[in-house]
């Protein structure tokens, strides 16, 4: 009789990736481009970048639901608005301006949130998990709208210029601010969170949410508790996504409402199946493309959310893989072509 195996020969028979030197030239590549960028682009296309960064680091944690874990959240701005208010609070109401503190505490309060709804979240599956993180973020939404004195309402709430490291830019102005210091700031902990998910989703950790979106019966069977993975994964994701809100907020110097709203919520799934979730660095790409054409699309006509939703729409359906799947499968053709033609 065959033994069946346990959850230790489970990760330990999958296939784990090994560090790849393709990977690590990309990243340096990227890190590269990311140092110069400021140098070489225009103010203005700098300061779309830091809504780059924040999506992204937000976007590692939704596709951790999402690609990873079989989950697709359709509430998770109420994440972002976890990480806006408390950089709001902190800087505007209590004149705590240590951008430090603010992520520290953002990291606080979106585990405790993420533990809450997702200690329900997790019973279900499918649409009935989708339904679930969309109503728990419109429960957020009517808390701020309703609670004036305390959030501002539907005006919001202004977040002020923090301190990076304990240093202050009083005397640079917000554009100087944001091109230069904040900048790179962004930079470094959009590389630490990069970093650390592909930690996450390579690790024993990440094979066994895969195991469980491939087969979830099987894996509990071999004594992974789905349960306590699923909210594990719903856990870290929520963590990103409010670091990203964090993030967001001092470069747009104000929230409201409208940061948990759902359609803020849907930009984010769109973001993610844009750029092809199935590959780790897809939802950046699409975080990237969404960010700088709909600017693109806005600046040159009145009528740009008509154009804009059909140009994504044609991307969508000339790459149902995303992006990244149509970069990747052009990649494959070049290299078979030029194997082709080096052979005799």
């Amino acid at each position: 009789m065959t033994a069946v195996p346990g959850r230790k020969e489970l990760v330990q028979g999958a296939s784990l990736p090994r560090r790849n030197w393709r990977v690590a030239i990309l990243l340096g590549a990227f890190l590269l481009a990311g140092a110069i960028w400021p140098l070489v682009g225009r103010d203005y296309q700098v300061y779309l970048t830091l809504s780059f960064f924040s999506y992204s680091v937000a976007l590692l944690g939704l596709n951790l639901l999402f690609n990873y874990t079989g989950l697709l959240s359709f509430g998770h701005a109420l994440f972002l608005g976890v990480g806006g208010y408390t950089a709001a609070f902190l800087t505007y109401k209590y004149s705590l301006m240590s951008m430090e503190l603010i992520l520290a505490v953002t990291l606080i309060l979106s585990g405790v949130m993420a533990l809450a709804v997702g200690f329900v979240c997790v019973r279900y599956i499918k649409i009935y998990f989708a339904m679930l993180t969309l109503a728990f973020g419109m429960l957020l939404h009517s808390f701020l709208m309703k609670t004036y004195d305390l959030t501002g309402g539907d005006e919001g709430m202004h977040v002020l210029q923090p301190k990076l490291l304990g240093f202050e830019f009083g005397t640079m102005d917000k554009m100087t601010f944001f091109c230069g210091p904040y900048y790179y700031y962004s930079l470094v902990i959009f590389l630490i969170a990069l970093t650390l998910m592909w930690r996450i989703v390579h690790s024993h950790f990440g094979i066994c949410l895969q195991a469980i979106r491939d087969n979830p019966d099987k894996a509990e069977y071999l004594g992974i508790s789905i349960r306590s993975y699923r909210l594990r994964a719903f856990v870290i994701s929520g963590c990103f996504a409010g670091v990203g809100g964090a993030l967001m907020a001092p470069a747009t110097g104000h929230v409201d409402p409208a940061f948990v709203f759902w359609t803020h919520s849907g930009d984010m799934v769109f973001m993610v199946l844009l750029g092809g979730f199935s590959n780790f660095f897809g939802p950046m790409l699409g975080s990237l493309v969404f960010i700088f054409l709909r600017d693109i699309v806005a600046s040159a006509t009145e009528y740009w959310r008509f154009i804009f939703g059909a140009i994504l729409a044609v991307m969508v359906i000339m790459a149902p893989e995303g992006l990244m799947g149509m970069v990747m499968s052009g990649w494959h053709r070049l290299r078979s072509l030029t194997i082709k033609g080096r052979s005799p």
